[in-house]
């Protein structure tokens, strides 16, 4: 019946009363009425359907009104982020009628503002999707908890009853849920945890933490499952696997790594081909389907790596325990043996549960020691041919995937270091070398083999997918460099990722290449979790998984256990199918949500200890490169990638802001900026609570 209401909806040119429905559904008997209108409620509740107020029902799209997510500004206005319009709509401070930050809502468009841009009102708050809130309470004369609330674009007034406060004290950090509403901005509240005073160390990440609704402790079933798991590798664990303790398998990672999830090894063959083994670590053999364990892994989605700790997707004593693949000891593991001729064609593979021992915990730093200027550290000795083999495979690897369209980004990180009290004192960029990459090489080609093998076998499998960017992003951007004066040779016809390489390659010599190809960047798609596969545009890839870290994603995990089923254990029955077909839609789209918030936990964190850090250094000067243009200021970049504003407000002239250019220029000096140009700039303000940095130039370079 719902599917039927739908149909005659979308197939009407206008808006139909309950008894045109009726008549075009043919109903004509009291249960077919019961049913219809049990359904046609449902279909307006769930903002589906639109019920005007002249009582006619039209499908929400064919309306004025749409359904959205509001993402507000500290600033008071808002901006509602709709699926199936290309702009956001624009909300005025007094059109938000109680909506926050994060809300499903229901706006309705009343105009166009200047740019085109879409202007409309909140009709009605669908969805609070933002259970609870962090801030910092402070009482006042009569015992009332206040709540200073840390995320500025949440404009509510939160007051808690001296007895729902937890015994908080001034200047305590908590987590607080609203209780009742008193009017559009002001609710009554109740504190549902402290996490700790303000100015303890640490406390500063966890309020972003918990921001996040990132669990930092294991609920006490986890706890007790885990008493219950045997801590080292039993003959019993032996059954069914491939004993591979004589390979010389090792493993490469960061220096204060502990929870190793991949060894590998290297063979070539007397007709030149190489044998790669990526050994991963068995998770799912430890982590059984639907246990606590694995509901909490589930809940979790991911690891969270945070300047001062991580927050593991499991146990200490599994990620960084038996599952890790520590050196010296006995580790299950899922191998993945490739082989590859001279060209880096894959010839063959091989995929089975095995037990392994690795021979060395290598770090970067000493691969590429070695790979770079030959100078092999103490106790890499033995492993120094197996290196410069991997090298050589590796560098055939890369050249393959460069040549049917890999686009190598290569995006600078910052490393953070900070004292045993969590303040920064240092802000560096991440080295990435010959290491690094090789180890992103294989497991590329372990994904891609995993990934192809189930889905030939046509089940259901989670896939890592990356679409194909828009082309009107990709037509805006070549418009946006043809206003710099850079003018690509031909046409580009076709959204192929050969196309997007060709135009990297184009911007390489370019003194903004930096900050173009960030912008290129910008104006892909972001790749996610589904069950289907949509190919990986990044990577130039058909078909792509996430098979070689499922000690801290959960999609891997699940990819582990997809292959024990279907391959080691052969369950490829009828229920089996159906179950994970069904079960696969949410385990994708609860990951892909997961690794949004803790990418954007993990980005805000860098945010306040670089505001932090910039604390310390008010007055001083720096060379940094100008990133973005806005019509209130200029962001500049620093080498270590601390970023910075220049408010216009400060700037000693009128300036004129180009959004086509992305310039601003002075109406007496006609001193002219644009993005890419380097400048010497001064800080002037630094804020760890607003997480902001404002510059002053002191010059151009």
């Amino acid at each position: 019946m719902r599917e039927d209401i739908i149909r005659v909806l979308e197939n009407s040119d206008r808006a139909l009363t309950i008894y045109e429905l009726q008549d075009k559904l043919a109903i004509d008997t009291v249960e077919e009425t019961k049913i219809f209108s049990e359904e046609l409620r449902k279909l307006v509740d769930d903002v589906v359907v639109y019920h005007s107020n002249k009582d006619k029902y039209m499908m929400l799209e064919k309306s004025h009104l749409r359904k959205g997510v509001m993402r507000a500004n500290k600033k008071g206005f808002g901006f509602v982020e709709v699926n199936d319009l290309q702009d956001d709509v624009y909300i005025a401070q007094d059109n938000m009628n109680g909506a926050i930050h994060d809300d499903i809502v229901l706006v309705e468009i009343t105009s166009k503002m200047t740019l085109d841009r879409l202007e409309g009102r909140i009709l009605k708050i669908l969805k609070r999707q933002v259970e609870s809130y962090i801030g910092e309470i402070n009482f006042d004369a009569k015992g009332i908890g206040h709540i200073i609330l840390d995320d500025k674009r949440v404009k509510i007034n939160i007051q808690i009853p001296k007895d729902k406060t937890m015994n908080a004290v001034d200047g305590h950090k908590v987590v607080v849920q609203l209780v009742k509403k008193i009017n559009n901005t002001k609710y009554e509240g109740k504190v549902v945890e402290v996490i700790g005073h303000k100015n303890d160390p640490g406390v500063d990440i966890l309020s972003i933490v918990y921001k996040y609704n990132i669990n930092t402790v294991f609920p006490d079933d986890v706890k007790e499952e885990v008493k219950n798991i045997k801590m080292e590798v039993v003959p019993e664990d032996f059954e069914g696997r491939r004993d591979l303790r004589d390979v010389e398998i090792f493993t490469i990672d960061g220096d204060d790594t502990k929870d190793i999830d991949d060894a590998i090894s290297i063979e070539k063959f007397a007709n030149g081909h190489y044998k790669l083994g990526v050994h991963i670590a068995d998770v799912s053999y430890y982590v059984k389907e639907g246990s606590p364990l694995d509901n909490e892994a589930m809940e979790r989605g991911t690891s969270v790596y945070l300047v001062d700790r991580v927050i593991p997707m499991l146990p200490h004593e599994l990620s960084n325990g038996i599952c890790s693949l520590n050196p010296n000891v006995d580790r299950l593991a899922i191998s993945c043996i490739m082989e590859f001729d001279s060209t880096g064609r894959q010839v063959d593979y091989e995929l089975f549960p095995s037990v392994i021992r690795s021979r060395i915990q290598m770090t970067y730093k000493k691969v590429n020691s070695i790979l770079e200027d030959n100078v092999v550290p103490e106790g890499y000795e033995p492993y120094e041919n197996s290196l410069r083999l991997m090298a050589e495979l590796a560098s055939i690897l890369r050249k393959a995937k460069l040549k049917r369209g890999y686009l190598n980004f290569d995006v600078d990180e910052a490393k953070i270091l900070v004292d045993e009290n969590c303040k920064p004192t240092e802000i560096k960029l991440r080295e990435r070398g010959v290491g690094e990459n090789l180890i992103e090489d294989f497991m590329i080609a372990a994904n891609e083999c995993v990934a192809t093998h189930i889905y030939f076998m046509n089940l259901p499998f989670i896939y890592r997918v990356h679409e194909a960017p828009k082309e009107e992003k990709i037509r805006s951007f070549l418009s946006f460099i043809g206003n710099l004066g850079y003018q690509i040779p031909g046409d580009i016809k076709d959204m192929r990722p050969t196309t997007m390489q060709k135009l990297l390659k184009f911007l390489e010599d370019k003194p903004e290449y930096k900050i173009l190809s960030s912008l290129l960047l910008r104006s892909m798609q972001k790749a996610v979790y589904k069950p289907e596969n949509l190919g990986h545009y990044g990577l130039a890839s058909s078909c792509y998984t996430h098979f070689t870290s499922p000690i801290r994603r959960y999609p891997d995990t699940t990819v582990h256990r997809l292959l024990r089923t279907y391959l080691f254990d052969r369950k490829i029955d009828n229920g089996t199918i159906k179950k994970w077909e069904e079960k696969l839609v949410y385990v994708a789209e609860h990951s892909s949500s997961r690794e949004v918030a803790s990418v954007e936990c993990e980005r805000e964190v860098e945010d306040m200890k670089m505001a932090e850090y910039m604390e310390s250094h008010i007055g001083e000067e720096f060379e940094g490169i100008i990133s973005s243009v806005v019509s209130f200021g200029m962001f500049v970049e620093l080498d270590n990638l601390i970023e910075g504003l220049v408010p216009l407000r400060d700037m000693p002239d009128f300036f004129h802001y180009d959004e086509e250019r992305m310039t601003l220029t002075g109406e007496r000096s006609h001193v002219k900026y644009t993005i890419g140009e380097k400048v010497l700039v001064k800080v002037v303000r630094a804020s760890k609570e607003e997480k902001t940095i404002d510059f002053a130039i002191v010059k151009k370079l």
